[in-house]
This record gives structure tokens, C-alpha cells and sequence, in this order.
């Protein structure tokens, strides 16, 4: 039979199960009848076998790494790290000659796309939790690709930003965050990870437009001059800030952990509902109100972005404890939206918008990597976690794409606007966070148990 839960029970029935464990090491069993003999035709019923629609367990490590490799699989057969001649599409080996035609060769997605810098943020992630090289290497072969392009094709560029030609334009003349914070973060990543790719020069394009050059509000708070001027986008706190924290981390300059930590909380007072624990997409200043459309991957964003900086922010900076607050405010209140299937809808609070497979992929790794670091109660969110994971893993496909992606969606002042934007798996959104979260659930349950106690799953001790 088809097991159905009304809206955030499965979340309360998690609290009422852990409250008497709570600070036990590892969960208690229900206590065993003590009556004898023949038992009542009830006494069995909570024993009853549910078909839950989405796997209520644990993964095991090799399901895990079985679902990465099929995304792994299908985003290294469909993204080619090569160039070509554009009107010959004959492959060009030597880069350096600096052919006026060369471009990217076409895949199924762009190597310098913000979902590109998500995605080598995953691959390198995924390396590391695995130990498979394929995945470290990935980032690290295309990562080496656009460095050699840089230095060729920079100094064109930077001579005559108008008519010059380069394979990847949109990196080395940015003109909003998309074109350069998530890539920039991805390759202080790689660099930390050990990369030895010459990032010098990228670094100095995308950290600088980031810090220096996008638009900001008059107290400094990132912003665009679309739809409206002056428009606080909550993407952004993605978009920008870990590249921020990153250039700390990767400089050792204050500078840029205070910047870090200052978009985060301006953003989160004007674009955070206490009341609801969730974000507005979009703010715009001078409004008396604003669209609460509460999207659930500009969610996301937000709640990876303080994941990120936290990763990196040194602990006895004053703004730690501040961004960490703050994190855990969110994640409590994401996860009183999530479904009884483990994943988010489209809007977080609108019950009738669509499931949206991105958003469910992020909230896994965001909200299991902060179990991992410590940030929130393992015996609260563990469960979560790993639902949500089991959820976005029923979405790829034997292919190795990740089905109900919403596709690239800009800020709107009415509910339509979100419910019918299309799914496509050539969203490239998703697949970043995919690796993501599979890189943390492998390590969330390689360190703790999950299991059944008393019907409910929960958590159950450490492993030894």
C-alpha cells in the first residue's frame, strides 16, 4: 500500500521520536510487551510493511557512488574539454597560436557557465569523499583548459573589450556575477585541493569584478539594475559572497572575510521572514512592500552560500557566530517545507508548485554538510538529509541526467511566473549540486549510523 504523510509530519514525528534520546550516545528501543502468549490482532499493526515512494533508509556508500557515477558518466561524455576552429570544427591543438575562430567545442553545457562553477565545486568535492581521481580530475583537466585560454586570449580581450574575439569571452570581460563568482570560488577551491594550474590571472578577472566592480547598493550590498534599479537578488549571496571568503581564505586578508559576513546579514535583514524561516527571492529598494515569492533555489543559494563561508571563515572572526546563527534559523525553517517525499517544492510555502529536483539536491548538501561540520544537531537533520538525498537520487535517470530541473529563472512580482517556468534536464543548475550532495551524504553516513527505531528512522550513534 502507498504510504501518505500530511504536510511536515514526518518532521514532528522525527522530534517526538528523539526527544527522549536526545542526549543519549546512541538511540533506545521501544520496550518489548511484557504480557505472554497469544497476542490481540492489533498489537502487530505498527509493524506493518509501508511502500514508501521514496527509500526510507540509509544508502548504502556504493548506492551512493553509484548514482555519482552515472552523473560523472554522462557530464564527461557531453562537456569535452577541447577547442575548435568554428567555421571548419576542426579540433585546434595548439592553443597557443591564438586562432581569431577558436570556440569552446559544444557539449550539452557551457565550461565557463555559474552552473559550471557549481559543478566543478561538486566534481572536486565528490573526489575527495570518494577517493575516485575521475572526479578531482575532471575539474582539474578543464579547469587547466581555461587557464591556457586566459593567458592567450586576456591580453586581446583587455586591449579591445568591444570587437575582440575569445573562446570564453563572458569570463574574461565579465558583465555580472553569473560570469565570474561561482567559477572564481570553484578554482580557489581546486587551488586549495591542490591544482597546479596558474590561476594568478583568473584570480585578478573574477575576484576583482566580484569585490570591486559589481554594482552594489549605497551601504554595499550587492545588487542589479534589473528588473528594477536597485534590486537585491537573492542568488547573489551565492553568486558573490564565497568567492569573498575564498579570496580571504586564499589571501589571508581580512578584508574580504568582513565583506563576506556583511552581505550575508544585510542581505538576510532585508530578504529573511523570521516568521517563516525561509527568503524572499527578490528586494527592491524603495518599495514600502515586496514580492515574498519564496523560491525554493534562490533558497538554496542562500543557505550554500553560508555553508561556504563558513568553510572558510576563520572561527574567531566576530562575524562567525552571527553567519552561523543565521544558517541555523534557515536550515530549522527549511526544513519545516520539506515534502513527505524528501524533496522541496518549487515555491517552499505553495504546497501545489511543482517538486524541484536543484533545490532538494542543495538543501541535502547544505544541510548535511552542516551536520558534518557540527553546525546543527545530527539527530534533527541527519534524517533529513539523507530522505532528501534518496529523493534526488530516484531523479537520475539511467543516463546520468538529473530530471525536474527548473530551468534559468530571473526574479517576478507574481506566483505564475514560478509555477510554470519549465523542468529540463539540460538545466545545468542541477547537476552540481547532485555531486554536492552526494559527496556529503557519502560522508555523513561513513561517520554515523541511520536506522529504523520503532518504525522511525533516526539516527542511531557514531560509528566506530
Amino acid at each position: 500500500m502507498k504510504f501518505t504523510m500530511p504536510r511536515r509530519s514526518m518532521i514532528g514525528m522525527l522530534i517526538a521520536c528523539l526527544l527522549p534520546v536526545a542526549f543519549n550516545a546512541s538511540a533506545q528501543r521501544a520496550p518489548t510487551a511484557q504480557e505472554k502468549g497469544p497476542a490481540a490482532k492489533d498489537s502487530l499493526l505498527h509493524e506493518l510493511v509501508v511502500q514508501y515512494p521514496t527509500p526510507y533508509q540509509a544508502p548504502e556508500a556504493a548506492d551512493v557512488k553509484a548514482v555519482l557515477d552515472r552523473v560523472f558518466n554522462y557530464l564527461d561524455s557531453v562537456t569535452p574539454a577541447k577547442v575548435i576552429n568554428k567555421t571548419t570544427h576542426a579540433e585546434i591543438t595548439d592553443i597557443a597560436a591564438g586562432d581569431p575562430d577558436a570556440v569552446l567545442m559544444p557539449g550539452d553545457f557551457r565550461l565557463t557557465s555559474y552552473e559550471w562553477g557549481v559543478t566543478y565545486s561538486g566534481m572536486l568535492a565528490a573526489g575527495a569523499a570518494t577517493g575516485d581521481k575521475r572526479y578531482t580530475d575532471y575539474a582539474f583537466k578543464r579547469m587547466q583548459l581555461l587557464s591556457d585560454l586566459t593567458k592567450v586570449y586576456y591580453p586581446r580581450v583587455k586591449a579591445d573589450r568591444q570587437n575582440s574575439a575569445a573562446p570564453i569571452k563572458s569570463f574574461l570581460n565579465p558583465h555580472a556575477l553569473d560570469d565570474a563568482g561561482a567559477l572564481c570560488a570553484s578554482f580557489m577551491q581546486a587551488k586549495l585541493a591542490g591544482s597546479t594550474t596558474d590561476f594568478s590571472t583568473m584570480l585578478d578577472i573574477c575576484g576583482t569584478f566580484v569585490t570591486k566592480k559589481e554594482y552594489r547598493l549605497a551601504d554595499g550590498t550587492l545588487a542589479r539594475k534589473r528588473p528594477l534599479l536597485n534590486t537585491v537578488w537573492l542568488d547573489d549571496m551565492f553568486m558573490g559572497v564565497p568567492t569573498m571568503a575564498y579570496l580571504g581564505k586564499t589571501t589571508g586578508e581580512r578584508k574580504y572575510y568582513d565583506d563576506a559576513v556583511k552581505q550575508v546579514l544585510q542581505i538576510s535583514k532585508r530578504m529573511f521572514n523570521p516568521q517563516l524561516g525561509i527568503y524572499m527571492h527578490g528586494w527592491v529598494e524603495g518599495m514600502k512592500d515586496h514580492p515574498e515569492m519564496h523560491w525554493a533555489r534562490a533558497n538554496g543559494w542562500a543557505v550554500m552560500a553560508m555553508v561556504e563561508v563558513l568553510e572558510v571563515l576563520p572561527k574567531d572572526h566576530p562575524g562567525y557566530p552571527k553567519v552561523l546563527a543565521q544558517l541555523r534559523a534557515h536550515i530549522k525553517g527549511l526544513g519545516s517545507y520539506q515534502s513527505r517525499i524528501g524533496s522541496w517544492h518549487q515555491l517552499l510555502d505553495r504546497n501545489d508548485s511543482y517538486l524541484e529536483t536543484s533545490a532538494t539536491a542543495i538543501y541535502a548538501y547544505a544541510i548535511a554538510r552542516s551536520v558534518n561540520r557540527g553546525y546543527v544537531d545530527k539527530e534533527m537533520y541527519g534524517p533529513m538529509a539523507i530522505l532528501a538525498w534518496n529523493a534526488v537520487a530516484n531523479k537520475v535517470n539511467a543516463k546520468g541526467q538529473v530530471e525536474d530541473i527548473c530551468v534559468g529563472t530571473g526574479m517576478a512580482f507574481d506566483p505564475a511566473f514560478y509555477y510554470y517556468r519549465p523542468v529540463s534536464t539540460l538545466a545545468a543548475h542541477g547537476y552540481g549540486p547532485v555531486l554536492l550532495a552526494g559527496a556529503e551524504i557519502t560522508t555523513l553516513t561513513k561517520n554515523h549510523k541511520f536506522g529504523l527505531n520503532d518504525s522511525g528512522f533516526m539516527y542511531q550513534g557514531p560509528r566506530q
